[in-house]
């Protein structure tokens, strides 16, 4: 997929079974199978952890051109975790450069940050239930993105659709992800550079074990 096109149009149908069935969600196997998969990646994980960390540093200097940098690269990178997570379910060797492919999926990325930042805030406002309800309900859309090219809304709403069967089970899911990195801030941020990659490792085990992968090349 080039890095500017706006994905494609996938037949619902394939998600037939996940839009009509409750799924199981297994919390703490997800952490724990992200925890080891970031063991036996250690160096690859915590040296691009740093990298974002120096990049986002030095974007923040430049005032709002350094904000707008700073969204317009989140989508791309953050996603560096979870295809690499895709290539290490499938048995596939890790390379460093794996964590730069979210590039591949650029635009559709990037117009999901705008477009779903923009609603969960919305939501925050009107009385912060559904922007919680949409920020959970989003968290497969990444996910749906690389690995079914799949454009950015429709990515959104099969997300959305496909976690509202089970929502209540993802925010319990989200909550514990989101308990991890605090914990990971509150350890004077050096535990970020653990929790960060686990939890991102954590939903692509999810994203697996739910969805299955339809690609294999991500």
């Amino acid at each position: 997929m080039a890095a500017f096109d706006f994905g494609v149009k996938v037949d619902p149908h394939l998600f037939d079974k996940q839009l009509n069935t409750h799924c199981n969600i297994n919390v703490q196997d997800y952490i724990r199978q992200g925890w080891e998969m970031f063991k036996e990646h250690i160096g690859e994980f915590v040296g691009f952890t740093l990298l974002l960390f120096v990049a986002y540093g030095v974007c923040s200097k430049f005032a709002f051109a350094g904000s707008f940098i700073i969204s317009a690269l989140a989508a791309p990178l953050s996603v560096g975790y979870s295809i690499v997570a895709f290539k290490l379910l499938s048995g596939k060797p890790l390379q460093f450069g794996d964590f730069f492919n979210g590039f591949n999926y650029f635009l559709p990325l990037f117009l999901f940050s705008i477009a779903g930042g923009f609603l969960v805030s919305v939501g925050m406002v009107l009385l912060l239930i559904p922007g919680i309800y949409l920020y959970v309900g989003y968290m497969f859309t990444t996910f749906l993105i690389i690995d079914y090219r799949m454009d950015f809304w429709q990515a959104m709403e099969t997300s959305r659709k496909i976690i509202t069967k089970n929502w209540f089970a993802f925010f319990g899911f989200s909550f514990a992800l989101f308990a991890l990195n605090l914990l990971g801030t509150l350890a004077l941020g050096v535990g970020l550079l653990v929790s960060i990659p686990v939890s991102a490792c954590a939903a692509a085990i999810a994203y697996k074990e739910i969805m299955g992968f339809y690609s294999a090349d991500w």
